[in-house]
């Protein structure tokens, strides 16, 4: 089930945007200072001075304070959820507290244009660092991980490592994994200031999507990209900082799987985690997924064959987005729950099936869109 991060009402006393922890109850006067008091009906008793904003399902709000009325809904705002309020009346949910699953969303500009991005870049001035700074400084209780993603985080450039040197101070028992293209990291420096931040628990997660440069490059729509990409990889390496490469199956690329594990095993054998995955049907997916869907039956035998080469070697591998029906049981132990809770989703069929809640299930798009052939229930 899809849950809902953001909700629009009528804003006042707004000039530039807020962020705060979502209050459903009352606070003390000492914490009001970084709470948004949530309000489902009118209160004629309760004290509201103090608090970064007041926000309501109803309204107008008649108050001197900053305000937010009349949202279309609020069931979804747990407290202890951090959100931003703009001057426009829009209430995005940045941070949820009920969920293990949670990223900050670094910018929405990219320096590649990947085929199938569920996230397709923006090409705006979207600087909100200390947007970001202040929603480290909020979390808490502290998350087992934390995901930092895009866009492309790398173009924040030292922002990016004052996030995570931010992270580190704030959020110390928190594994923190950045999605990257890394190709910025072809600057040495750059990778040197990430690695010198000394995260305890941080993971550059990079896609690698062949062992031919122009077949990379095509796919991320950059020439260039693949040397970039492979030089940034090198250098984190270099710079010890922990690395996962990440490989989207998709048609123009599956028919190189064997070779590309092959090439990863010679290159980057320093990789903490290689992991494959299914193609989520979103954004620029849906344009061209003529050109990028291809049956999963017709690639597992060369999935599996990349993956056990990697797994005798020595290297962790792990495979995504794909259900246990359409798998070997030779590559069960390598399949993991989808990487995001609300992309988790099921078919009529999969009630009776014995290893459901081992199995990942599907993106909820895919079930609006295009469900792979061969989907069928199990014994456990």
């Amino acid at each position: 089930m899809s849950v809902p991060l953001h909700t629009h009402g009528t804003a006042a006393g707004i000039t530039i945007p807020i962020v705060g922890k979502i209050a459903r109850g009352p606070r003390r006067p000492n914490e009001r200072h970084e709470h948004i008091r949530l309000l489902d009906q009118p209160s004629s008793s309760e004290e509201l001075s103090g608090y970064l904003a007041v926000a309501a399902s109803f309204g107008p709000l008649e108050r001197s304070e900053p305000t937010v009325s009349g949202l279309g809904r609020i069931d979804h705002l747990d407290d202890g959820d951090i959100v931003r309020i703009g001057a426009n009346g829009y209430v995005r949910t940045l941070y949820r507290v009920a969920s293990p699953h949670n990223a900050l969303f670094a910018t929405d500009r990219c320096n590649s244009y990947c085929l199938m991005c569920s996230q397709p870049p923006k090409p705006v001035d979207d600087e909100r660092l200390a947007e970001h700074l202040r929603l480290l400084d909020l979390i808490s209780p502290a998350p087992r991980e934390l995901g930092i993603t895009g866009g492309e985080p790398t173009l924040l450039k030292d922002g990016l490592v004052q996030i995570i040197t931010r992270a580190k101070e704030r959020l110390p028992d928190t594994a923190l994994h950045v999605l990257s293209n890394g190709r910025l990291f072809r600057y040495a420096s750059f990778a040197q200031a990430i690695a010198t931040a000394r995260h305890p628990d941080l993971m550059i997660g990079v896609p690698l999507y062949a062992d031919i440069d122009y077949l990379h490059d095509h796919v991320v729509q950059a020439q260039g990209a693949f040397g970039q990409t492979m030089l940034g990889l090198q250098n984190l390496g270099c710079h010890g900082v922990p690395v996962e490469i990440r490989i989207v199956l998709h048609r123009l690329t599956v028919d190189r799987l064997q070779q590309l594990a092959e090439f990863i095993y010679r290159n980057l054998t320093f990789a903490a985690h290689v992991t494959f995955m299914g193609l989520e049907l979103m954004g620029f997916a849906l344009a061209n997924l003529d050109w990028l869907w291809v049956e999963p039956t017709a690639y597992v035998r060369d999935l599996e064959a990349a993956v056990l080469f990697l797994a005798r070697r020595g290297m962790q591998v792990s495979i995504y987005n794909l259900p246990l029906c359409l798998l070997p049981r030779e590559l069960w132990p390598h399949s993991r729950k989808s990487i995001s809770d609300w992309k988790n989703d099921y078919l009529p069929e999969c009630k009776a099936c014995g290893v459901r809640t081992a199995c990942g299930g599907f993106f909820t798009s895919a079930l609006k869109r295009r469900l792979p052939a061969g989907i069928h229930s199990l014994s456990a």
